[in-house]
Order: structure tokens, then C-alpha cells, then sequence
């Protein structure tokens, strides 16, 4: 199903996005040498329930996990990249942290990620995988736009990806978004010019971009959830829920 919302709706998206992005924020903040990774978990269920908001995920069970997620935020460490389940883990000075964030809010939901290294140290092109993704998704929000095609983000997300020697994987990627975390259209972080559906005001898209640094390979966990380069090599994810408007596209999921 591809939702179309109303006006009113966009307004109570902003709400949301600014929501996600500001317990983003907060977690990055928070996000130090000895952090334990279920810290960051119970601190996520906190600012949710504060906001009077409703989380995405603790039970979200799609055919892709092995039963409910059961967790508040997405935690993913160095090869992890993507459904990382938070678990009994201490963050190290050099680890690169992705955080994923799904709230509902008024009945819309907004997703987010945000990659980053945690203390002082700087793995070997850690900073480099960081900023393609970041490159990657303002890319696909320049892209977007009330007449554009699904293609256009696509192909704007594997140019950038692809252009910077980095392999690219077409399982998972970006969606449409709205009373529901996880809509048609799907949105690949490659793909042609020109091609798929038209963008309308009214459309919530979240835009993905994320890469392994030399495999577009994944392995799961024991958890049934938590998704890995199969080379072991570091990874990121960089992501923002946008909507498009008569005048162009919003970015909604900065923090507030």
C-alpha cells in the first residue's frame, strides 16, 4: 500500500520526526566509552513514553526476524549494520555505532538513523564509511520531489555508493512511511533514472543509504535479528524521513 497523507497529517509528521531525531540526538549524546547497549534501550523506552509516544518495534515481527524484536532501538556495532538487537554489550573507544529509531506519534510514525564513532579513536576508514552514507542521503533528498520517480532516489543513492567503490546491497533499503513504519514504495540504494512511481504531496518516504565497507554480503545473528557484513567489515547507515510537498521535499526527522 502506498499512503498519501493528508495535510494534517504531515503536520503531525513533523511532530514525530523532530521527536526521532531529537532521542537521537540525545543517544549520541549519551553515547560514551563504557555505555552499555541496554542503557541506551531503557533510555530510548524513556523519552518514547515521556513524549507520549508509542514505539515501532518492540512488536514488530516481520518475516525477516525470528519472533518480536522487543527492543526500543535498533543498536549496531562496527560489522553490524542493520536490526542490531540491543543485548549485554559495552561500547569501546573507536566503535562504530548505528542507531535506528521508529516512533508513532498521533498515529504517524518517522524513521531515523545515524551512524558515528564513539570516544576518541578513529578506525581505519571508519569516518570515510560514515560520510558516503551521509553524502548518499542528501543525494536521495535532492532527488525527491513532488513529479520525481523512485528510480531518481535510487539511482542518486548508487551513485554515490557505487561511485565511491563500495558494493551495494539491494535486500533491504529505503520505504514508505506513514500510519505504519513500513510501506510500499520500496526505495533500493541503487537502481535507474526515471523508473517507478511518481512522487506526490502527501508521500513519507524514508531514505536508507547504507554500506559495507567491501562486501554486499549479510549473515544474521544468533538473535534472529541482527545483520552483519559476512566479511566482518565495519559498516554504516545513515537515514532520514522525508515528506514530499507541492513545493519540493522536508526533511522531518532533524533533531528538534
Amino acid at each position: 500500500m502506498i499512503e498519501i497523507l493528508t495535510p494534517a497529517q504531515v503536520d503531525k509528521a513533523r511532530r514525530t520526526g523532530a521527536l526521532v531525531g531529537t532521542i537521537l540526538q540525545t543517544l549520541k549524546d549519551r553515547s560514551a566509552v563504557g555505555t552499555n547497549l541496554l542503557e541506551l534501550d531503557r533510555w530510548t523506552a524513556d523519552m518514547i513514553r515521556d513524549a507520549g509516544a508509542e514505539s515501532c518495534y518492540v512488536d514488530y515481527a516481520p518475516s525477516f526476524g525470528r519472533g518480536p524484536f522487543g527492543h526500543y532501538v535498533c543498536t549496531a556495532v562496527n560489522d553490524a549494520v542493520l536490526h542490531g538487537r540491543p543485548k549485554d554489550q559495552v561500547l569501546r573507544d573507536g566503535d562504530l555505532l548505528t542507531l535506528d529509531l521508529a516512533v508513532r506519534l498521533d498515529g504517524i510514525a518517522a524513521d531515523s538513523a545515524i551512524s558515528f564513532v564513539v570516544g576518541e579513536s578513529r578506525p581505519a576508514g571508519s569516518v570515510e564509511l560514515i560520510e558516503v552514507t551521509q553524502t548518499a542521503l542528501a543525494a536521495a533528498i535532492d532527488a525527491a520531489g513532488p513529479g520525481q520517480r523512485i528510480g531518481d532516489i535510487s539511482h542518486a543513492i548508487g551513485s554515490v555508493l557505487g561511485g565511491a567503490g563500495y558494493p551495494i546491497n539491494m535486500q533491504f533499503g529505503g520505504h514508505g512511511i506513514g500510519t505504519t513504519m513500513h510501506q510500499d514504495p520500496h526505495v533500493s540504494n541503487d537502481g535507474r533514472a526515471g523508473r517507478g512511481y511518481q512522487l506526490r504531496p502527501g508521500l513519507l518516504l524514508a531514505l536508507e543509504p547504507w554500506v559495507m565497507a567491501d562486501t554486499d554480503e549479510l549473515v544474521t545473528d544468533d538473535d534472529g535479528w541482527t545483520l552483519r557484513s559476512a566479511t566482518g567489515c565495519l559498516t554504516a547507515h545513515s537515514e532520514h524521513t522525508v515528506a514530499i510537498t507541492e513545493d519540493g521535499v522536508e526533511v522531518l526527522t532533524l533533531p528538534a
